[in-house]
């Protein structure tokens, strides 16, 4: 099959999971792509400007399917395009939803968004989530938002969306071999931290700064690497924290190759969150494929992650409950039982499911015949 790809932000988690199904998948694609940059702007422009791109060529192109990303207003781009690139099977992506992304204040967020999201998933033939808690954040902003809007309100429409739902996580490995938490010696060196996210106040710093603060202060011998990407606006707290835990910072900022963001999770223990949004948790993911324990906020899709629902012991050696307090009290357990036989068991168990599940050489065949049925469904039904 060819595969049209439509990704008005092809950064960060939009572009690996594209490139990397991509590289594993038995179809053929071709990737019109924006910079990732102003996301706002993505989300009205885009649609125009994949279309004209598109109209500008000189003949139909051959396409079977067309996936997108959730940046797209699906709905204004089919009302662009021809109707030969109308009558495509359209699949939208959701790496995120704007119903559920964390604003500074609530006055702050812009419902037209989400209204755009809601409006992709009426347009598109199927919708797919990289995990139920998006799903589920979805539609619960968007119910919530539906209660609001002052009369016809869409409640069939919604629940045809719900009917065209899918849980589809990315790949995160693709055949690597496992990095086993190491335990000789353990216990009698200082405990390694990282906390890698987006430099922005939705992945909560202040959290953060207190964390660390209580940690010093509650007298535990660590070493944090604080990296990820930064922007033009870095919240006042990474100053703080620079200038506070100067003796216990071993790696600041955005690490400019992969190689050296590997070095920064290989030298680590613990892989640390404080994040007020995270519809997955790449980053957690691959840290604890690399070989470090978890220490995660017990909120958004963390404890999916984890696959807390079957097996409920890893929330009390893997999620904190989202203070300070009980973040320290989790640091000081796993840096004193770093070589328990029992939390290495579910370290080990927890990394082969994630294995299982999110190895690229498992998800792109998945993904690949996923796309094909849409296709055969919408041939069927024409």
């Amino acid at each position: 099959m060819r595969i049209l790809s439509l990704q008005p932000y092809f950064g960060g988690s939009h572009k690996a999971f594209q490139t990397d199904w991509q590289r594993h998948s038995r179809h053929q694609w071709e990737v019109l792509a924006c910079a990732p940059r102003h996301w706002k702007w993505r989300m009205r422009h885009a649609a125009v400007y994949f279309a004209e791109q598109l109209g500008n060529r000189s003949s139909e192109p051959d396409f079977d399917a067309i996936f997108c990303s959730d940046f797209l207003n699906v709905a204004e781009f089919k009302g662009l395009v021809s109707e030969a690139l109308q009558s495509l099977p359209m699949v939208v992506y959701f790496h995120e939803n704007q119903f559920a992304y964390p604003s500074r204040r609530y006055d702050e967020r812009d419902l037209h968004f989400g209204f755009t999201n809601f409006t992709s998933c009426l347009a598109a033939d199927q919708v797919w989530f990289n995990s139920a808690f998006n799903r589920d954040s979805f539609f619960a902003g968007l119910e919530k938002a539906c209660g609001q809007w002052p009369d016809y309100q869409p409640t069939e429409s919604i629940q045809r969306i719900r009917t065209k739902c899918h849980v589809e996580p990315p790949g995160i490995v693709s055949g690597k071999t496992l990095r086993r938490f190491q335990v000789a010696g353990e216990t009698t060196r200082p405990v390694n931290l990282v906390w890698a996210s987006r430099w922005e106040h939705d992945k909560n710093p202040q959290l953060l700064l207190e964390a660390l603060r209580a940690l010093k202060k509650r007298g535990v011998d660590f070493r944090i690497n604080v990296i990820g990407q930064s922007f033009r606006r870095i919240p006042e707290e990474f100053q703080k924290i620079q200038a506070e835990f100067q003796a216990e910072i071993r790696r600041w900022g955005y690490q400019e190759s992969r190689l050296e963001y590997q070095a920064a999770i290989a030298e680590s223990d613990v892989f640390i969150s404080t994040a007020d949004h995270e519809f997955f948790g790449i980053a957690a993911a691959e840290a604890i494929l690399g070989g470090l324990l978890p220490l995660l906020p017990s909120r958004l899709a963390y404890p999916e992650l984890l696959r807390v629902a079957a097996e409920p012991s890893r929330k009390q050696l893997f999620l904190y409950d989202g203070s300070a307090e009980d973040f320290v009290d989790k640091v000081e357990f796993l840096a004193k039982n770093r070589g328990n036989t029992t939390l290495l068991r579910q370290h080990e168990a927890l990394q082969n499911e994630l294995q299982g599940d999110l190895d690229w050489g498992a998800r792109a065949p998945r993904l690949d015949d996923k796309i094909e049925s849409v296709v055969r469904f919408s041939l069927a039904d024409s």
